[in-house]
Parts: structure tokens; sequence; C-alpha cells
């Protein structure tokens, strides 16, 4: 995906009530601009990092710039709108660049499913195979090259993984794909030292079929695009 309009540079001064953070441009003008992801975004919003945000024409949005990317001090850089993993793994499954979820004729976004009343972020279907659920979980989490999900305790994401299990049970494709929008991460890990629980639920659903994919998206200001599968340890 491109950047159109593309985004523009701020200096962090802080993140607030989850869905703020103020800013202040080359220009020297300080903006209040919307934060488009209500987790921990820990290493994602050190004041004094570069802020790359969009800008929408629509009139009536209260705050129209959006935070994008983090690019910090040390020059990595970090999608932080978790919106955008779910778009870019639609355009990756799109363009083929995912060799395990090629094949398909229909993708669905968002269809209800699971005895917990869930919502999978995507189904391909084709006549000659399984139905393939895949569920899409953001990582911008990094302890030096190592990647982690997730960022905080997440019952959400634990029901997820359950309902993959039933998926797979059930004899359909099951899978669960990290998109790794942090370009320092080399390795991917499930975060045992922030949710314990998780880590055993993704590695259970491992073993009872459900498959797990890592993959890395190229990022720069001027667009992202997932198409690099990553190691993982479960």
């Amino acid at each position: 995906m491109e950047f159109s309009p593309p985004l523009q540079p701020a200096t962090l001064i802080q993140r607030y009530k989850r869905f703020l953070a103020d800013v202040v441009t080359p220009a020297g003008e300080t903006l209040t601009i919307h934060c488009p992801n209500t987790g921990a975004m820990t290493g994602c919003a050190t004041p004094g990092d570069t802020v790359w945000y969009s800008t929408s024409e629509n009139s009536k949005r209260k705050y129209p710039h959006t935070w994008e990317l983090s690019q910090t001090q040390q020059g990595a850089f970090i999608c932080v709108n978790t919106l955008r993993a779910n778009t870019l793994t639609k355009e990756a499954i799109a363009q083929n660049l995912l060799p395990e979820l090629t094949g398909y004729n229909s993708l669905k976004s968002e269809v209800k499913y699971g005895a917990e009343r869930s919502r999978i972020d995507f189904l391909l279907q084709a006549d000659d195979r399984r139905n393939c659920y895949i569920e899409v979980k953001s990582v911008t989490l990094a302890e030096k090259a190592n990647g982690f999900f997730p960022d905080a305790v997440t019952l959400r994401g634990q029901k997820h993984l359950r309902e993959l299990m039933s998926v797979a049970a059930n004899g359909d494709r099951a899978v669960i794909l990290f998109a790794v929008l942090h370009s320092a991460v080399e390795h991917f890990s499930p975060a045992r030292h922030i949710d314990e629980k998780y880590a055993r639920l993704l590695n259970e659903a491992h073993h009872q079929g459900v498959e797990v994919l890592a993959y890395k998206a190229e990022l720069s200001t001027r667009g992202l695009t997932l198409r690099l599968p990553l190691p993982f340890t479960l």
C-alpha cells in the first residue's frame, strides 16, 4: 500500500488518553493527532521520536491527522496504525506474496464464526480445497531484534486461539498470521513474559493443527508491503 497524500513528519511530545498524541511540526506548530492504537505501544511512543502522520480530507473529523509510523531515535520504523496489518495482509494475499495462502478464488473479511461469537479477519474459499480461516495479529513490540506478541495481556487474543483450535478440529484450515510491523525485528516469539497463558495457548493451538505464520512488512514513509517470512519460536 502507498500513502497518498504523502505522510508528514513531526516530533512526538506525548501520547495520552490512548487515542491522542501531541506533536510539533518542523515549522514549530503543535498539533493534536489521532492515535489508532489502543495497546501499550511499548517502545513505539518515546517522546522525541519522529511521528509520520497522514491527513484526512474529511472536514467533519475533529482530529484530521492520524499517526501512521514511528521512527525511533535509533532509526527503526514501526507502523503503529493497527488497522494496517489487515490491509497489508489482504493486499499480500491478493498479490500472491504469501505462498501458504495462494490458490483461493474467494476472500471475505470479518466473517462471523465460532462458539464464542468471534469474527475471523479473513476467510479464503475455493471449490477444490478446505476453507481457510485467518486471524491476523500486529507485532510492534521489539527487544533488540526479537519481536513479541502481545504487548499486554490479551483475553481477546486467547479467545481467538480457542476459536481457531475449534476450526482445525472441524477439518478446516486455521491460520494465525503475525504481521511484524517493526523494521528492526528479525525473529518472532510469543511474549511469554507478558502473557504466559497466551503463549501456552499458541503452542497448544500449533500442536492441534493451527498453522502459525510470521511475515515482516517492508516499511517506509512512502508505503508498506507484507512479504518477508520470518523465523519464529513457539
